[in-house]
């Protein structure tokens, strides 16, 4: 979940390092620290708290160099403090490492090495790496020897980035299971590290990713890449096409805020190139689907976490419906501890925004190794989960920096849509005018997307109304019983309100005990098949006496003299409608931690990325 930058080249490494950092802060943001290489000794700058505490000493107490490494910290092992901050470094004061992931066998490492005398200065899992590294340099090896030995000793999965005073023209960086990415960019005599690719894309566009269980030597004329065990390999150098301006907030008070504003240019990038709307016809060749495959699913099971859970309940309906493939929505962390029955004839899902997420490459992992077909939906180019299935659509949402997700919950939304189409169209389940028609729906999505983001000031006087709540219902049935969970999941990350998420039918078995003047209810009533059943709900609700918020189709009549407080949205196909009916939701949850003074983009105890387990 941290974020880490590297550099080594002719510039001023501190500013790019720093910069580099604050495109990364969604990933971590406990504590920071930068580690500079300046006139042969290694000097380090770090606290706890947000970046701009680091920006403050650094400005307060400079420091330039040609190499150097710096971390934004998400706390696993020790609290947020200044002597748990990144980098750690090591006794002699010549080597300092930074690391994202879990050390699983920590309290064994610790042990062995204050048994043979080494003293420990922080409470975290990530400083005895820095002093295996040092164990064997004093037994006469390399840097990259040393480090090498070191990272064999480690269970578990991590990032590292490694560098020593005593070899002052290389950074060593591994990258060993599933911590998270670790990018190369490759510059003009000059080379650069992250965990993700927004920190370096200012100064490069070409870079190369690190895959599981390979170490890299870089020196600021590129980089030589090689397993753990020492073999050399060939690797290939990207180019990317991200603006990196993209990761700038804009006009927008919070990058939640255009986030959600910017899901109508990403609906519309979902779409393009993967739409005939001429012949009715999806195309998503990254995919690998073949007729003869597709004709031999059994069945898929969709395996996410958070927000991405909730997509894959949506996808679980549209592909049953159209394809008419039996689907198995998977919490990712759960997976692996269930014994799945899976088979050749089956399709492991996975969606993820950063690709990166642990428990879900964890849980495509269990799915390859039982022999399923892996696919992927992602958000980031390149990223794991990308790289290691056997088929992938890309969400196109473009960089999400807000913790709290958006933009990549509407996008799978609609990559699920397309890929039922053309599930369907491969095994006879659907005539070709019924595919026309359904792929004609997807051409006035991004038009409907924009007329909900028009009505933000509507939503806003509501979330004047309701800010001071301290908890909060949220009822939804058949296609929109998700936007129900990831409603409730927005307002309680963001906001801190307890708030919950019900299937309708459920709420005479427990929740409605709860109902009174004090407990907001919001109903997702749109006039779709399960809309009768909605105002039943409402009206129930009612007569407890509890505030309705109720998400209605324009037009309608019915809901008008039942609920306190109408957010409306325009007429959708049912099948696209969670699409629609969540955006207000994100509005909502957004304008009441913002009435609230929260800190919208960096909830408390949540990092964009969950790279551990």
């Amino acid at each position: 979940m941290c974020g880490i930058v590297g550099y080594i080249g002719p510039r001023d490494a501190t500013p790019i390092i720093l910069n580099g950092l604050k495109r990364l802060e969604y990933r971590g943001y406990d504590s920071a620290g930068v580690a500079i290489l300046e006139n042969g000794h290694i000097e380090i700058r770090r606290d706890a708290g947000k970046l701009n505490r680091l920006f403050e000493i650094v400005q307060n107490n400079p420091l330039s160099g040609k190499l150097g490494i710096g971390h934004t910290r998400w706390a696993t092992h020790g609290e947020p403090n200044q002597r748990n901050a990144h980098p750690h470094i090591g006794a002699t004061g010549n080597v300092v490492v930074v690391h994202n992931g879990i050390v699983e066998n920590y309290l064994e490492l610790r042990d062995e090495l204050v048994f043979e005398g080494v003293h420990l200065n922080s409470e975290t899992d990530s400083e005895i790496i820095v002093h295996l590294i040092e164990k064997f340099l004093s037994a006469g090896n390399d840097l990259l020897s040393a480090s090498r030995k070191a990272f064999e000793l480690l269970k578990g999965h991590h990032g590292i980035v490694v560098i020593s005073s005593d070899e002052p023209d290389k950074i060593i960086a591994s990258r060993i299971g599933n911590a998270g990415g670790v990018v190369i960019g490759f510059g003009e005599d000059e080379m650069l590290l992250a965990s993700d690719m927004p920190a370096i894309l200012d100064h490069t566009r070409r870079i190369a990713f690190l895959e599981s269980h390979q170490i890299a030597v870089v020196t600021r004329q590129g980089a030589e890449i090689q397993t753990l065990e020492g073999k050399k390999i060939g690797y290939a150098i990207d180019t990317i096409a991200w603006d990196p301006v993209a990761a700038e907030k804009g006009e927008y008070r919070h990058f939640m805020q255009k986030e959600i504003h910017e899901q109508v240019r990403s609906v519309t990038d979902t779409i393009s190139g993967r739409v005939d709307f001429e012949f009715g016809k999806i195309l998503l060749p990254d995919l690998n689907l073949t007729d003869e495959f597709a004709n031999q699913i059994e069945k898929i099971i969709i395996i996410a976490c958070g927000t991405a859970s909730y997509a894959a309940m949506v996808g679980k309906v549209l592909i049953e419906s159209i394809a008419r493939i039996p689907v198995e929505v998977d919490v990712a962390s759960e997976f692996r501890y269930r014994d799945p029955i899976i088979n050749e004839r089956t399709v492991v899902m996975a969606i993820s925004q950063s690709g990166e997420t642990a428990d879900t490459l964890a849980a495509m992992n269990e799915g390859k190794k039982r022999g399923a077909t892996l696919w992927s939906i992602v958000n980031v180019i390149g990223s794991q989960a990308m790289r290691i299935a056997d088929g992938f659509i890309s969400m196109q949402a473009g960089p999400e920096i807000g913790v709290a997700s958006t933009k990549a919950y509407t996008a799978p939304l609609v990559d699920q849509y397309m890929l039922a189409i053309l599930l369907a169209d491969l095994r006879g389940t659907i005539t070709p005018s019924e595919r026309s028609d359904l792929v004609s729906q997807l051409r006035r999505l991004p038009e409907l997307v924009d007329q909900v983001l028009e009505r933000e000031d509507d939503v806003r006087v509501i979330a004047e109304a309701i800010k001071d709540t301290q908890n909060c219902i949220y009822l939804g049935r058949g296609i929109n019983m998700p936007t129900a969970y990831e409603g409730a999941l927005k307002l309680k990350e963001i906001s801190y309100i307890h708030a919950e998420g019900y299937p309708g039918g459920e709420m005479k078995h427990g929740p409605i005990a709860l109902f009174d003047q004090d407990m907001p209810v919001v109903v997702i009533a749109t006039q779709d098949q399960w809309y009768e059943k909605m105002i039943s709900q409402i009206e129930q609700t009612k007569a407890r006496g509890a505030p309705v918020i109720a998400v209605a189709t324009d037009g309608d009549e019915l809901i008008p003299p039942l609920a306190d407080h109408i957010i409306w949205v325009p007429p959708t196909p049912w099948m696209l409608s969670p699409v629609i009916t969540v955006i207000p939701l994100q509005i909502l949850a957004y304008h009441i931690a913002a009435l609230r003074g929260l800190d919208v983009d960096q909830p408390r105890n949540l990092a964009k990325s969950v790279t551990v387990e």
